[in-house]
């Protein structure tokens, strides 16, 4: 649960708190994360492995006291409560982290994730044109879905931040905490936290349609409420983003499912059919460009008839191929996002390996795709 108060830079006339110099080392190195835990040095995220810096390891005592120093008495007492807390901080003029702490084996331990100040373009995430027509819709479900770590609220950000750009309409976000913090374009975007605008996500998801929303990002699917929620807003001509963890649309489908009770999938199956607009499925890699540490791939299936007939009839192993089939109309194949990747030079051949769903495949289509180019040339 989130109990954190709103971001904020720490004021000109208190002294600067010590746990500063630890966020500050991750936004130098241009680490995606950061960890502080008893009994070992500071862990930085990069490029995807975690990092063990120089120093000193911390001390039990020492490390709870500089976390407690940028709680507020509510933060305590609700860590207090529950041993989690989950917040959104800030140092300077635009140095934001998510964060989370907890205790744990009776020491408290914090994990940062740094969120850039200001939204990426879907340029400098190297995320497909097709991304933009997705989110030019102006109504249906759109599902990002990835491990953790795998960037899928950035990519939700990027595509929040062309409707706002570009879109006459009212965009109303729901998280838990804020990360990214939205600028007003053409259109107009209110952000709720739990936990500081709004008591918990039921609240939140039962008022959304008195607010009058035309674009709605509901956060992660995460019980058989926020979906129902989420669907119904999407069946009632209004643009839904959520997120979930899933390797691939047919497993984000069946976990999807999973949350309901049984006699109540069949009804669910058929309305998630109708309101599917995309799920777009990505995994972050080490990138070979300079300056860009990881890239995402990505599969993406779009709410096709072909696709809603299959979901409705329960056919997901066979979305895969259907994907594979559609790639003209705009889907995009994770091996074969793979194989562009590792031949315009951005992706090492053995990392595409590493990470490819089923290697065996992937070297054939390098295979195949290094054929026809040398006979195109």
């Amino acid at each position: 649960m989130s109990t954190g108060q709103p971001a904020h830079a720490q004021a000109q006339d208190a002294p600067e708190p010590r746990i500063n110099k630890y966020f500050k080392a991750a936004v130098k190195t241009r680490a995606s994360d950061i960890h502080l835990k008893v009994g070992q040095t500071t862990r930085l995220r990069l490029q995807g492995f975690l990092k063990a810096t120089t120093g000193e390891p911390f001390e039990k005592e020492a490390l709870e006291e500089m976390i407690m120093e940028i709680l507020s008495d509510d933060q305590k007492r609700q860590f207090k409560e529950h041993g989690t807390l989950d917040f959104a901080y800030e140092y300077g003029d635009s140095n934001r982290f998510r964060v989370n702490v907890f205790r744990q084996r009776g020491c408290v331990s914090l994990a940062g994730r740094r969120v850039e100040s200001t939204v990426p373009s879907f340029e400098s995430l190297h995320l497909p044109a097709v991304l933009a027509e997705i989110a030019n819709q102006q109504e249906g479900l759109v599902l990002v879905v990835g491990p953790t770590g795998s960037g899928k609220t950035t990519t939700i950000a990027a595509m929040l931040d062309h409707i706002a750009k570009s879109r006459a309409c009212h965009i109303i976000t729901v998280e838990d905490p804020i990360e990214y913090l939205f600028k007003d374009g053409k259109a107009i975007v209110s952000q709720r936290e739990i936990g500081i605008d709004v008591p918990n996500f039921d609240d939140a998801l039962t008022y959304l349609m008195r607010q009058d929303p035309d674009v709605v990002l509901v956060g992660e699917m995460r019980d058989a409420k926020t979906v129902t929620a989420g669907m119904r807003a999407a069946e009632t001509g209004h643009m839904v983003f959520g997120t979930l963890h899933s390797a691939n649309a047919a497993q984000a489908i069946h976990r999807l499912l999973d949350l309901f009770p049984q006699e109540e999938r069949e009804l669910t199956r058929q309305a998630l059919a109708i309101a599917m607009k995309a799920i777009i499925s990505q995994c972050l890699i080490p990138c070979l460009l300079k300056d860009v540490p990881r890239v995402p791939v990505m599969e993406i299936m779009l709410g096709s008839p072909t696709v809603k007939k299959f979901i409705a009839e329960g056919r997901e192993a066979d979305l895969t191929g259907v994907i594979r089939n559609s790639l003209r109309e705009g889907m995009q194949d994770f091996t074969e996002n793979l194989c562009k990747f590792v031949m315009d030079g951005v992706i090492d051949p053995k990392e595409a390996l590493r990470f490819a769903p089923n290697a065996e495949e992937l070297k054939m289509a390098l295979k195949g795709i290094k054929t026809t180019t040398e006979g195109l040339m």
